[in-house]
């Protein structure tokens, strides 16, 4: 632990003047003490968690059929644009980006418009439909905007090859 040498202090004209004490402590105890304490708070917290999004899963059952009128379909074309149209009328769509005045804006007149029609906008349907051209940061901008808008029922779907030749144009 701790142990106290004494030493003679001489000076050159008087000869021995008096003892010093002074003490070495042994530190060793004390380094053990903080390993431990780090091991333990390092066995003892929580790594950081993978975020990823929650996903609704439909249940197994008879496939309910739903209107044309809830339904918005996403086709996602290259250089970051999306082709969309309502319900299977494919000719009635647009080309928007994913900015909040584009993609945004349109899921959002979508939502209104089924309240007004329905009575609430629980029923919409989003079909998400990448084609080769679309990157990976745009399939994760639309779940985004599928999360942000509150959208409980979305697909991802492959593209038709009429939606393809749409768009591609």
């Amino acid at each position: 632990m701790a142990e106290i040498q004494e030493s003679a202090v001489r000076t050159k004209h008087l000869g021995i003047r008096g003892k010093k004490l002074s003490t070495r402590i042994d530190l060793t105890p004390m380094v053990d003490l903080g390993f431990l304490l780090i091991t333990f708070f390092i066995f003892t917290t929580t790594l950081s968690q993978p975020k990823a999004m929650r996903l609704n899963l439909p249940d197994d059952g008879p496939n309910t059929p739903t209107p044309e009128s809830k339904t918005l379909n996403l086709v996602l074309a290259e250089d970051n644009r999306v082709y969309y149209y309502q319900g299977r009328d494919l000719n009635t769509g647009a080309f928007v980006d994913y900015s909040s005045s584009g993609l945004r804006a349109i899921i959002q007149s979508k939502l209104a418009e089924v309240a007004k029609r329905w009575g609430n906008s629980n029923g919409t349907v989003m079909l998400i439909k990448p084609t080769a051209g679309a990157s990976y940061r745009n399939i994760v901008t639309v779940l985004d905007e599928m999360q942000i808008n509150l959208i409980k029922t979305f697909m991802l779907v492959d593209a038709s090859p009429k939606e393809l030749e749409l768009a591609a144009k």
